[in-house]
């Protein structure tokens, strides 16, 4: 009994572990859910072998609870017979052979009787084993269960490293992308471009600024002529020239 009582609380034990409480002070927990599968496996195949035994147990139990039970009614139908057969030889005047059946009779009924005995001696004995085994299979069905919850959070947790290490991956791309960004290259190219555009105008305008200063001393240049033309018209007594104004009264 005890070694059942050892196999129920290691059962419930394990049933009972909190797998949340372990991860958290797990260092590494896929490693960790990783042997708590194996251990619960192993646990599991223990536990049902031991269940098996006790279980193959409770059957001959029964089985001999029930032969107990067959064979004192056996004994009572024959305790009955040789009643009845006593009466007939007692009716028939037989007295002695209506004893014999008697004793038999008797007999008989110290057979049932014990096996009546042994039969109540094995109730209590084959309910408690009933009792412990029904808790048994309730314990492995929740083994079981946990073992299924720890392979479904071993496999979860699998997959969230697995995403991210992805997302990892992703960041770190998009960092090194930034730190050398490609658009920031893209910027001091344009800034090269509008200052050489810049330098390019700034000649344009240069240049341009020399061209109207040259045209500007030529058209000074042309007046002279003409005013030494006048000058000596002048000097000759001719009349000043003057320009004939129209007259845009008509207008």
């Amino acid at each position: 009994m005890a070694e059942k009582q050892t196999i129920l609380g290691r059962i419930s034990q394990l049933a009972k572990a909190n797998i949340n409480a372990l991860l958290d002070r797990a260092e590494d927990p896929q490693k960790m859910l990783d042997q708590m599968v194996r251990d619960y496996t192993n646990s599991i195949a223990e536990a049902e072998d031991a269940v098996a035994v006790t279980v193959g147990n409770l059957r001959l139990a029964e089985a001999d609870y029930n032969e107990d039970i067959k064979t004192s009614r056996e004994w009572g139908q024959k305790a009955l017979a040789a009643s009845r057969k006593a009466d007939e030889m007692r009716a028939a005047g037989k007295e002695a052979d209506a004893t014999k059946f008697d004793n038999l009779a008797k007999v008989a009924l110290g057979k049932q009787i014990d096996f009546e005995n042994e039969a109540k001696a094995a109730e209590p004995v084959i309910q408690s084993q009933q009792e412990v085994v029904a808790k048994l299979k309730d314990g492995l069905i929740q083994m079981r269960n946990k073992l299924d919850e720890l392979k479904t959070k071993r496999d979860q947790l699998v997959a969230r490293q697995k995403s991210a290490e992805a997302q990892n991956r992703v960041q770190d791309a998009i960092s090194s992308i930034n730190v050398l960004d490609p658009t920031s290259e893209l910027g001091r190219y344009e800034d090269q471009v509008r200052r050489q555009e810049a330098l390019a105008q700034g000649k344009a305008e240069v240049a341009a600024a020399s061209l109207d200063e040259q045209f500007a001393a030529l058209e000074d240049h042309t007046n002279d002529i003409e005013i030494e033309a006048r000058l000596a018209a002048l000097k000759n007594g001719e009349a000043p020239a003057q320009i004939e104004g129209k007259d845009f009264t008509a207008y």
